[in-house]
């Protein structure tokens, strides 16, 4: 019987010191009275079985309450992961918290753990932390330009110095700075960095740093060369004319320097409605509605070098540009929806372009106001009065995509220069970006307001640099970032 009494008090100890090493080993809120309560209330029903029950109840009680506490070390978490008495001490374990701990190899956990602190313990202070891929950097250079035309474009400047219609833009290839030409006889120059801040609005104001003044009447279309050195507008007084382009920190005040005017090229005998620059060569190509296309050499004695008079069939020329896969060739527009490819050196053509369209029934919403070329493949897309954009394919000349594309007549597009997004323009308002892979619009902009039932007029991408441009008949031209 004595002997039974040392068991007793030995197995006593045993689980008054586990208690004592819960009490050192998790720092405990001293002012919560409601953990002791329970420590105390705990200690005294073991004490009580021990003292009603006989040797093996005594030995039993003793396992169990020692099997609980072992069990329970499972939630008491190291550092700051989980405070073990943030609800009121040690839990014990109950049938449900037994399933979630049996699931617990495949990924869950158990033993009654909130989803918080689930969180936590999962991650603990490492979830302050961010894991960088070395190899990522591998790949932005390769889709550094992809990703700076597919953002989302928001709104950032206005140019409001126009007294009329702005009819064509042309960005500088390097600087933020680009030239308008408007139906207010002139053309100005804008650097986008020299900015005002506007009145209730999130746009920010810019004011020309230089206006160009030559022409007599509407200046409707604009072309920079690949340095940026000079820029050429043609007009509606028939005349292509050479602007030296000045430096983009010229104090707007200056004086107006007439010497800007580098040369007047006048062979055509009408307006001009189209002008596009070769990327290798000093060559300008001009359309207009005397019924022919002009090839120049810009800056020289005899800057004429040709001139190209298509079918009367065809109706008049709309719209021209280089053929980009192959620069010895290019592409013209027709007012009867029409267009074809011709060699520069021998003025034969090429392939005229399968539009549908009868010449003897062409009406002119049928025409096409703009056409480029794809910069890295043999396409050629064009921007129709029926609402349509079509996409031909230069060798066979057959319509390879056509789609309705705006909800007004569409008047202009632009190619970024990796070939991967196409900007629309139109007058119902509306610029809108499309992805070249699928055709689908990836955003709509509601940019201008309507005057005279016309609207947009323009739609350019930076060469260099993640901006796109926008001007019509409000007088207004808006960048976008």
């Amino acid at each position: 019987m004595h002997s039974n009494k040392n068991v007793q008090g030995k197995a006593e100890q045993a689980v008054l010191e586990n208690f004592d090493f819960l009490n050192d080993g998790v720092e405990v809120d001293e002012g919560d009275d409601d953990d002791e309560d329970w420590k105390s209330e705990e200690i005294n029903t073991v004490k009580q079985e021990k003292s009603g029950n006989d040797d093996e109840t005594d030995a039993t009680s003793m396992v169990m309450a020692l099997k609980s506490l072992e069990f329970n070390f499972s939630n008491i978490s190291i550092g700051n992961m989980v405070n073990p008495w943030e609800d009121g001490g040690v839990r014990m374990v109950d049938t449900d918290h037994q399933q979630a701990s049996s699931r617990a190899g495949s990924g869950q956990y158990g033993v009654g753990v909130n989803d918080e602190a689930l969180e936590q313990m999962g991650l603990g202070e490492l979830a302050q932390l961010t894991v960088t891929n070395e190899a990522d950097g591998i790949f932005d250079d390769v889709i550094a330009n992809k990703e700076s035309y597919s953002k989302m474009w928001n709104a950032k400047y206005t140019l409001r110095s126009h007294f009329d219609g702005i009819r064509a833009l042309a960005f500088h290839p390097i600087e933020p700075v680009l030239v308008t030409a408007s139906e207010d006889h002139t053309m100005k120059l804008w650097n986008l960095k020299r900015t005002i801040p506007a009145k209730k609005s999130a746009f920010l104001d810019v004011e020309p740093i230089y206006t160009f003044r030559g022409h007599v009447g509407a200046v409707l279309c604009v072309s920079m060369n690949p340095t940026g050195e000079q820029c050429y507008s043609g007009g509606l007084d028939g005349t292509v004319r050479v602007w030296n382009l000045p430096n983009s920190n010229i104090d707007p005040y200056d004086a107006y320097d007439p010497d800007v005017l580098s040369q007047t090229l006048a062979e055509h005998t009408d307006a001009i409605w189209g002008l596009a620059f070769h990327t290798q060569k000093t060559r300008l190509l001009s359309c207009s509605t005397d019924g022919t296309v002009k090839l120049w050499s810009p800056g020289t004695k005899t800057p004429l070098l040709q001139s190209y008079s298509a079918e009367p069939a065809l109706g008049l020329p709309s719209s021209v540009d280089f053929v980009h896969e192959d620069c010895s060739q290019m592409v013209v527009a027709y007012t009867t929806g029409r267009s074809a490819i011709y060699d520069l050196e021998t003025s034969k053509l090429v392939v005229e372009l399968d539009s549908n369209q009868n010449a003897d029934v062409a009406a002119v919403h049928d025409q096409i106001n703009c056409v480029v070329s794809h910069p890295t493949m043999p396409l050629t897309v064009a921007a129709h009065e029926d609402r349509h954009i079509r996409f031909y394919d230069n060798v066979t000349g057959k319509a390879v995509h056509a789609m309705v594309a705006h909800q007004d007549a569409v008047t202009s597009l632009a190619v970024d220069p990796n070939g991967l997004y196409l900007l629309s323009g139109s007058h119902d308002c509306s610029i809108r970006l499309w992805n070249l892979d699928n055709k689908q619009c990836v955003q709509e902009i509601t940019a201008h307001r309507k005057k005279c039932d016309e609207s947009i007029h323009c739609v350019g991408f930076h060469p260099s640099k993640p901006y796109i441009a926008s001007a019509g008949a409000d007088a207004l031209a808006k960048v976008f970032v």
